[in-house]
């Protein structure tokens, strides 16, 4: 989740998102990275009743390393780019990559990952652009 600061207002507005996804089960322990501002979130969510109070944070350097892999591309797409200008260009344009990501790995509902050209279709529909 992008956010023009890391502080602990952000930390739990991304905590009870993921904790309100249809997907997701009350956890047993929360691993992160060793940021200060999710201590301070995961208290006032356990204070607020929205996290178990027997759920365990685990601060961890390295543990998260996995999920930030899926990040590699684009940060292989930004650095050739110099980064952005402002926070609203940053936004703006990592929705166009997540996007087209999406996309490319089959994750958009009717569009198969090794159909090339359902893809181009999906996205002139989606543009309104007309062959």
């Amino acid at each position: 989740m992008l956010s023009a600061k890391r502080d602990a207002k952000a930390a739990k507005r991304f905590l009870k998102k993921v904790l309100k996804a249809r997907h997701t089960q009350t956890p047993r322990v929360i691993t992160v990275d060793k940021h200060a501002a999710y201590p301070a979130a995961v208290n006032e969510l356990k204070e607020e009743a929205n996290l178990p109070e027997d759920t365990e944070l685990r601060p961890v350097k390295y543990l998260n390393n996995i999920v930030e892999q899926d990040h590699r591309r684009v940060k292989k797409l930004v650095k050739p780019g110099l980064g952005f200008g402002s926070f609203n260009s940053a936004r703006r344009t990592l929705k166009g990559y997540e996007a087209m990501a999406m996309i490319r790995k089959g994750q958009i509902q009717g569009v198969n990952k090794d159909d090339v050209t359902g893809q181009i279709s999906f996205i002139h529909t989606l543009f309104g652009i007309t062959a």
